[in-house]
């Protein structure tokens, strides 16, 4: 126990680069969502990419903290990235799911953690996807998860901004 309390001061006292969650990053993502929709982008879209950036935070952590699962670290750093900028995204819309009930269901939600949501998950399922490519092809190409990533993230965003939000 006393190794763990030293652990935990020695992080908050003597400061590192990167070993944290930037609250600054959050900020920039923050004000970067705030001026999409300022463009007119939705805030479910602008959520997409917020949430994958946030759970990508976590992985990035995760090389440094060996110890700590990095799945477990990506699920903090959304929660925290996403709730911290959550408030600036108040748009709330309702949504038709046709399976529900006898005639569907309209069920409101927010547009900005839905979307957020998206993205992590997204994020979470691009490098399975990758792997798939690689057996398919036999091999990967340069970049191939980032690409994989991105352009899911970029169709996702594009098929949510004309059919979903």
């Amino acid at each position: 126990m006393k190794k763990v309390l030293i652990a935990t001061l020695s992080l908050l006292l003597i400061p590192k680069l990167s070993l944290a969650h930037c609250p600054l990053c959050t900020v920039g993502a923050g004000a970067a969502g705030g001026f999409a929709v300022w463009l007119g982008v939705s805030q479910g879209v602008v959520g997409i990419f917020i949430g994958a950036f946030g759970f990508a935070i976590g992985l990035v952590m995760a090389k440094r903290f060996k110890n700590i699962p990095e799945h477990i670290l990506g699920l903090l750093t959304f929660v925290l990235t996403v709730l911290s900028v959550a408030a600036l995204f108040r748009d709330v819309q309702g949504i038709f799911i046709p399976f529900l009930g006898d005639y569907g269901e309209i069920v409101t939600a927010n547009q900005f953690l839905l979307g957020s949501v998206m993205g992590a998950l997204i994020l979470i399922f691009s490098p399975l996807i990758s792997e798939k490519v690689k057996k398919i092809r036999g091999k990967t190409f340069q970049f191939q998860t980032m690409l994989i990533t991105f352009g899911l993230l970029i169709l996702t965003s594009i098929i949510a901004e004309i059919f979903i939000f």
